[in-house]
């Protein structure tokens, strides 16, 4: 039996050199590659445990993760934030049941929803005038949405968006239990919200979201696949939830990413200083951008949250803004990666995305911020330049997407507009621009001619 005081990854390292032969998977027999971390790739073995019925060393790991992130229940995700999507959406719903969510969702949550058979009704947030980003969920909006749905068992948004915008967590949560809703949040990009002082407004666990599900790998130290669930609710079954893991994780869970996971929740016990760094790395990154004079930073420099109507927004995510000048967002991504080496998140019409973490050292943040001083003195002020080209509402046929999984291959017309048979986005960040059931009208062809145009890849 392992050591209750050992980490998972210190627990696996010694095993690794036990002498202990494998006569069980993973079929490398931890040998091969030297650089790949095959010595501490396991099965579940005497001695550690089951995550599907954690008792030991892995409910050791998750009782971590509850005290850190103060949450009620605690589960950690080897399938990414969409297999906790996944779980959250098809837990709280029974097939065709109503749901309310924000139109920004991921796909995971667009996936759930079919999956379940759902009648699905949407709140659209705001266009940013400025940026085109999608603003903070209102919570007249969801006010409106539950009573207008009032048989809708959940509700669904995204906070912090792709792009950094948080929502008002705590007001939508009392507007969903006042009406008996589940409310969901999709906090893929917000892992390091509950120890960001700069974020930490609006973090939906402490705010009354019932489940939240939380990509460790994109802001933490953690590796890629790796994420959080934290449970919260008197309204949603615990147990069903647990079940639905079960069903959308993997029966063969990867001990390396499970260790990354416990890693990185030690890292965390001991951050404070991590942050605190970050923090001032992020203050003094902002005050610099000030210098920019056609390039500029969402919400830093002389920029606020206020000034685009946001309730408030994560500073990890360094928006640098195109627009108004001779480049747009994937050239400028392009000449960062070719001229100076540096690998951007992603890039729209008019921005590119820097994500950055505690990791990210103060060398770092020069290395951007000289690179973007550089290249604002080559760009040309173009003021007639607009690139916000104004999403279009979707407008709804009368088949759902459940309805032309069971319908034959061939076109589909209603009152001469062709119907979606499938998802459309822009990738990343994998919000649908229109789903299946949805009509592609005009104004769907112009938005997506458009973002063609700007050399965007995707699913069109």
């Amino acid at each position: 039996m392992t050591d209750k005081n050992k980490s998972l990854y210190t627990a696996l390292n010694e095993y690794s050199k036990s002498g202990a032969y494998p006569f069980h998977m993973p079929g490398h027999k931890r040998a091969l590659y030297p650089g790949l971390p095959y010595n501490i790739d396991i099965t579940e073995i005497n001695g550690f445990d089951d995550l599907h019925h954690a008792e030991g060393i892995l409910k050791i790991t998750q009782d971590k993760m509850r005290k850190l992130f103060h949450s009620e229940h605690s589960y950690m995700l080897i399938n990414g934030s969409t297999g906790g999507i996944l779980a959250a959406i098809t837990s709280v719903t029974n097939y065709g049941d109503e749901i309310i969510i924000a139109r920004n969702c991921h796909k995971s949550v667009y996936n759930a929803c079919e999956l379940n058979g759902l009648d699905v009704h949407f709140i659209f947030p705001e266009q940013d005038i400025y940026t085109g980003i999608a603003k903070s969920i209102i919570p007249d909006s969801v006010l409106q949405a539950v009573k207008q749905y009032p048989k809708s068992k959940a509700i669904v948004i995204t906070s912090p968006t792709y792009e950094g915008v948080i929502s008002d967590i705590k007001s939508i949560s009392d507007i969903a239990h006042s009406f008996g809703m589940v409310l969901i949040t999709d906090n893929a990009h917000g892992a390091h919200q509950h120890f960001c002082y700069f974020c930490r407004e609006g973090e939906p666990i402490e705010n009354g979201s019932d489940i939240v599900i939380s990509s460790l790998h994109k802001t933490l130290p953690s590796l890629t696949q790796t994420a959080a669930a934290h449970f919260n609710s008197t309204l949603a079954s615990r147990e069903r939830f647990e079940k639905k893991l079960s069903v959308f994780q993997t029966s063969s869970p990867s001990y390396i990413l499970m260790s990354s996971i416990d890693c990185c929740m030690d890292i965390l016990s001991h951050s404070n200083d991590m942050f605190l760094r970050y923090e001032e790395n992020l203050r003094r990154f902002s005050t610099a951008a000030r210098q920019l004079k056609k390039l500029h930073i969402l919400c830093m420099g002389i920029d606020t949250p206020q000034n685009h109507g946001f309730f408030a927004f994560d500073f990890g995510k360094i928006v640098i803004c195109t627009e108004n000048t001779d480049i747009n967002g994937t050239t400028l991504s392009q000449i960062l990666r070719i001229k100076y080496n540096i690998e951007t998140e992603m890039s729209y019409t008019n921005y590119v995305i820097a994500m950055t973490s505690i990791c990210d050292s103060e060398k770092a943040f020069d290395l951007l911020l000289n690179a973007l001083t550089e290249i604002d003195k080559t760009l040309i002020q173009t003021e007639n330049k607009n690139r916000i080209f104004p999403i279009p509402k979707p407008h709804r046929s009368s088949y759902t997407p459940a309805d032309l999984n069971t319908l034959p291959s061939e076109p589909i017309y209603e009152n001469g507009i062709l119907v979606s048979r499938q998802y459309i986005y822009a990738y990343p960040p994998g919000v649908p621009i229109v789903i299946p059931g949805e009509l592609l009208d005009g104004n769907i062809h112009a938005y997506i001619e458009h973002l063609k145009s700007e050399n965007l890849k995707g699913n069109f």
